[in-house]
C-alpha cells in the first residue's frame, strides 16, 4: 500500500526597480478603469509613475477586432520615471486582438497574462489569425512567460449565486485581473474597494459582485501553482511634500481655477466638447463654488465668442478645443487680437488633418498656433511638457493674457491630457503673483482705450463704467482713441505695435535653461511639449554610454526666451524630435539661421526613448 503526498510549492518574492504593464482588451473590457485603479494604488504606495492610455479611434469599434483594442500602459517604480516606457514587462491580453496589437511591444521573456475565453475560434477569426492557429496553444509564444487564465469562467464561478445576469457578471472580469495583479505586485485592495464603494454605493448587488471578483482574483494568485513569483517595487525616493496623482486635463482645469483665484477674477469657460479636450469642461464644472462659470455652447464658434464676450465684460474668458475646433475659432481669435482683450485658447492636439485621428496624439498644430489666422494676428504661445506641468503652463498663459491684454494659446496634446503622474502641488503662496487692473476713471480727460502702459498693454475697461465708453469691433483701430481707421500708416503702426506687445512678453518669462547636460558641446537636443520624458530618458541613456549630450525643453514658443538663440549657438548640432513633420525646427531655422536637424514621427503614438537615443548616438558618431 502506498500513500500520495501533496506538496504545496512556496511562493517566491523578487524586488524590482521598475515595471511596465500594458492592459489591453476590447473597449468594453474596462482596461482604462483597471489601469487607472492600479495607477492610483501605485501612486498612494509612493511609486513614481507615468501612464499612456490608448483609445480606439472609433467610439463603437467592432468587438474582438484589432481596431477595437483599448490599451493602458503604466510604468511605475522606485526610481525616477519620465515616460510610460518603451517595451512592457507584462501584457494583459483579454482577447486575441489585444495580443496581436501589443505583442511587438513586449520584452523578450516578458509575461503574458491571457484570458483564454478571449481566444476562442470567434475571437481568433475576428483578430484575423490564420485558421487553426491559436497563439496561446501552439507554442509560438515560447520565449515569453505565458500565464493563461480563464478569467471569464473564474468570474462567473465567483458570482454564481449573485443573482446577476451573465452580461452584468462578465462586466466584472476586469476586477479579477486587477485583483490578480494586486497579488502579483504585493498591493493592497483597500483603495480599489473604497473606489467601488463610492461608485456603486447605491447599487449594492453590483458593489458586492465587483468586490467579490476583485478578491477572487487576489486569492487566485495566492493559491494557483501556475504562477509562483510575487514582486515588490519599493516607494520612490521623491522630494518631500504632499503629492497627488493627476492627469493633464485635470491639471489644466485646476491651474485655471488657481489663476482665477490668485488674480481675483471670475473665470468663464465657454467650450464645445471634442476629443481629447472634453475632460477639462467636466473637471471645471466641479468648481462652481470658486466662481467658475462653465458653458457648453452649440458649436465651436459660439464657444469662443462667448469667452470673448466674458472677457469684454471683465471676466477671464477661456475656450478649449483640438485642432479642428481651433480652425473654426480662427476668425474670432483674430477678433480678440484686434480688441486686445485677455483670452486663453486651449488646444489639446491630436492627429490631423480634418478629423484625422481623434484619439491619437500629435504635435501638429504649432504652425496653426503661430500663423493660423488671417492677417497679422500674433499671440503668445505656452506649451506643457507633462501632465503635472499643465498646471504651471496654463497658469502662465492666464497671467500673460491678463498682464498684456492679449489672447494666449496654450498647447497640450492627447498624450499629456490623458496621461498621469505624481504631482507635488504648490501652496497658494508659492504661486506667482499677478492682479487684474481695471480702468476706473479718466480724471476728467477723454478716455483713450488704446493708450498703452510700459508693457504696451491697453486699459481693461468694464462696459457700463461711467466715462469709459469706447468702440469695439474687428475693424482696425486708431492708435490710442480706438476709433475706426483706414489710414495706411496707422494700420502699419498698429500691426507692429501688436507684434511688439507680444514680443514684450519675453521681459517677464524665465531665461531658457538646460534640463541636463553640458552648457556647450557637440549636440543639444531641443524639444517642446510631450516629448519631454522621452528626450530626458534618451539623453540619460546616451550619457551612461559615454556620449556628452545636452537637453533643453522649450515652454514659451512665442516669444522665445531672450537667451534661446544664444544657447543654440553653443552646440555643433541641434536635434529636434517632434511628433509632426518638423514645425519647431522650421521656425528655429527661420529665426536663428541654424541647420536644426528634424526628427519626426506622425504615427499617433509618442516617441520611445530608445528611438531618440539611437538618433543621438548616430549624430554623435
Amino acid at each position: 500500500m502506498c500513500s500520495v503526498i501533496f506538496i504545496k510549492m512556496s511562493k517566491t518574492n523578487e524586488v524590482l526597480d521598475q515595471v511596465i504593464i500594458k492592459f489591453a482588451g476590447d473597449s468594453g473590457d474596462g482596461m482604462q478603469l483597471t489601469g487607472t485603479q492600479f495607477t492610483n494604488t501605485a501612486a498612494l504606495f509612493g511609486n513614481d509613475l507615468s501612464t499612456f492610455p490608448d483609445f480606439p479611434a472609433e467610439i463603437r469599434a467592432p468587438q474582438g477586432t484589432v481596431a477595437g483594442v483599448s490599451g493602458y500602459q503604466l510604468h511605475f517604480g522606485s526610481v525616477n520615471i519620465f515616460t510610460p516606457g518603451d517595451k512592457c514587462d507584462v501584457l494583459v491580453a483579454m482577447n486575441a486582438a489585444a495580443l496581436k496589437v501589443n505583442l511587438k511591444n513586449l520584452k523578450d521573456s516578458g509575461t503574458i497574462i491571457a484570458n483564454s475565453d478571449g481566444f476562442d475560434p470567434k475571437n481568433l477569426r475576428l483578430a484575423k489569425y490564420p485558421d487553426g492557429q491559436n497563439p496561446i496553444e501552439d507554442g509560438s509564444l515560447g520565449k515569453y512567460n505565458l500565464v493563461v487564465i480563464d478569467v471569464t469562467k473564474m468570474t462567473r464561478a465567483a458570482l454564481v449565486d449573485s443573482g446577476l445576469g451573465t452580461k452584468e457578471i462578465d462586466r466584472a472580469k476586469n476586477m479579477f485581473v486587477l485583483g490578480f495583479l494586486y497579488w502579483m505586485y504585493n498591493r493592497s485592495l483597500d483603495n480599489s474597494i473604497k473606489f467601488l464603494e463610492e461608485k456603486f454605493g447605491k447599487k449594492q448587488a453590483i458593489l458586492d459582485a465587483n468586490i467579490k471578483v476583485l478578491k477572487a482574483g487576489y486569492h487566485y494568485g495566492d493559491t494557483t501553482e501556475t504562477f509562483r513569483t510575487r514582486y515588490t517595487v519599493q516607494p520612490a525616493k521623491m522630494k518631500p511634500g504632499v503629492y497627488r496623482n493627476i492627469m493633464g486635463n485635470q491639471a489644466t482645469a485646476i491651474g485655471l481655477v488657481a489663476a482665477s483665484q490668485k488674480a481675483g477674477i471670475d473665470l468663464f469657460f465657454g467650450t464645445y466638447p471634442i476629443t481629447p479636450a472634453s475632460d477639462i469642461l467636466h473637471e471645471l464644472s466641479k468648481y462652481k463654488s470658486f466662481g467658475i462659470k462653465t458653458f457648453q455652447a452649440e458649436d465651436e464658434i459660439a464657444a469662443v465668442c462667448s469667452a470673448i464676450g466674458a472677457s469684454f465684460g471683465g471676466a477671464l474668458g477661456v475656450t478649449s478645443s483640438s485642432g479642428p475646433g481651433i480652425a473654426l475659432k480662427g476668425e474670432a481669435m483674430g477678433l480678440a487680437t484686434m480688441l486686445e482683450i485677455p483670452l486663453v485658447v486651449i488646444n489639446v492636439q491630436r492627429g490631423g488633418p480634418s478629423t484625422g485621428l481623434p484619439t491619437k496624439t500629435e504635435q501638429s498644430d504649432l504652425m496653426q498656433a503661430l500663423y493660423g489666422r488671417n492677417g497679422e494676428a500674433p499671440m503668445p504661445i505656452v506649451s506643457a511638457s507633462s501632465p503635472a506641468d499643465c498646471f504651471n503652463a496654463i497658469y502662465e498663459a492666464c497671467r500673460i493674457a491678463i498682464e498684456y491684454m492679449t489672447p494666449v494659446i496654450f498647447l497640450s496634446d492627447g498624450y499629456i491630457a490623458n496621461g498621469a503622474e505624481p504631482w507635488q502641488f504648490p501652496t497658494a503662496d508659492q504661486l506667482r503673483e499677478f492682479k487684474v487692473k481695471y480702468a476706473t476713471e479718466t480724471n476728467g480727460e477723454h478716455f483713450l482705450p488704446y493708450k498703452r502702459d510700459e508693457k504696451l498693454s491697453r486699459p481693461w475697461a468694464i462696459p457700463g463704467t461711467k466715462g469709459l465708453e469706447h468702440r469695439i469691433g474687428g475693424l482696425e483701430k486708431q492708435h490710442e482713441t480706438g476709433n475706426i481707421s483706414y489710414d495706411n500708416d496707422n494700420h502699419q503702426f498698429m500691426v507692429k505695435m501688436r507684434e511688439a506687445k507680444v514680443e514684450k512678453v519675453a521681459d517677464s518669462i524665465p531665461m531658457q535653461t538646460l534640463d541636463s547636460g553640458p552648457e556647450k558641446g557637440k549636440l543639444l537636443v531641443v524639444g517642446w511639449g510631450s516629448t519631454y520624458g522621452a528626450i530626458k530618458t534618451a539623453c540619460q541613456m546616451a550619457r551612461k554610454e559615454g556620449y556628452e549630450v545636452a537637453h533643453a525643453h522649450v515652454t514659451y514658443l512665442k516669444p522665445f526666451p531672450k537667451n534661446f538663440g544664444e544657447m543654440l549657438f553653443k552646440y555643433d548640432k541641434v536635434l529636434m524630435p517632434e511628433m509632426n513633420m518638423g514645425q519647431l525646427s522650421r521656425v528655429v531655422r527661420d529665426k536663428f539661421m541654424i541647420p536644426a536637424i528634424a526628427m519626426n514621427k506622425v504615427m499617433g503614438i509618442p516617441f520611445s526613448a530608445t528611438e531618440i537615443k539611437e538618433k543621438i548616438v548616430e549624430l554623435m558618431k
